[in-house]
């Protein structure tokens, strides 16, 4: 069973209600503070994304957890018809509908807010879905998603991309390191929410990866699956479809 990991431990509020405020919290800033910390690694890996999601030429795609929708922009690239960008946060939401404006991509780009775990669309909705750094954050983990499943179009593709912790030295223990102490502290100097870089922290630590998330989405219905370490495994890109 995934351990529920919550930023405010001393809230009665629920995961839910406690990830949306501290990413309302940490919204304006976080962009310019996660290039720094993932010392803009991250950048690459969506570009991985991106890439193994162009190889179905999907029409409609659904990024779940889009946030600030750097995921929904860089695939804008692959020309689909639409692209709807779903998060929780509206603080974030907001700081993404202005990038997308920007780039001028209204067009093809919707900023919805919605929670992952009750989408209001159709069965068999999306050629391909994606969630970067966001399932970690779903208060019933299954529930997303078998939610997840059921929009996505048979023969659809889903790629998520998240964190996971390499297991050979030395990198294990200099990531453990790193994200047990410079990433909270780095967290507490610079964000306006002290303990949102302590909880990003820790869910990173405990959440399942690898084999023990491949088997999670096999639990629930997804077929096709299969999972690569990237950067010597601090984070983790899985493809599976439906």
């Amino acid at each position: 069973m995934t351990k529920i990991v919550k930023p405010y431990k001393h809230s009665e509020a629920g995961k839910k209600e406690q990830v949306t405020t501290m990413f309302n919290n940490i919204s304006k800033n976080y962009d310019d503070l996660n290039r720094v910390i993932s010392l803009g690694i991250d950048v690459r890996w969506r570009k991985r994304v991106v890439k193994m999601v162009g190889k179905n030429n999907p029409k409609t795609i659904l990024d779940i957890a889009t946030g600030t929708g750097d995921l929904a922009i860089m695939m804008s690239q692959l020309k689909p018809e639409k692209i709807v960008g779903l998060d929780i946060s509206e603080g974030m939401l907001e700081v993404g509908k202005q990038k997308v404006a920007k780039k001028n991509l209204n067009n093809i780009i919707e900023m919805v807010v919605g929670d992952s775990e009750n989408m209001p669309f159709p069965d068999n909705f999306f050629d391909a879905i994606t969630v970067s750094f966001g399932v970690r954050n779903f208060a019933d983990l299954d529930k997303g998603l078998q939610e997840i499943r059921r929009v996505l179009k048979p023969k659809g593709t889903f790629v998520i991309l998240e964190t996971s912790n390499p297991t050979k030295f030395p990198f294990a223990q200099g990531y453990k390191f790193y994200t047990s102490v410079i990433l909270p502290l780095i967290g507490k100097i610079f964000s306006k929410d002290k303990v949102a870089y302590s909880y990003l922290s820790e869910s990173a630590n405990s959440f399942p990866f690898g084999k023990a998330f491949d088997n999670i989405l096999k639990k629930n219905g997804f077929i096709d699956t299969s999972y690569k370490p990237v950067t010597f495994g601090s984070a983790t890109i899985y493809r599976a479809s439906k």
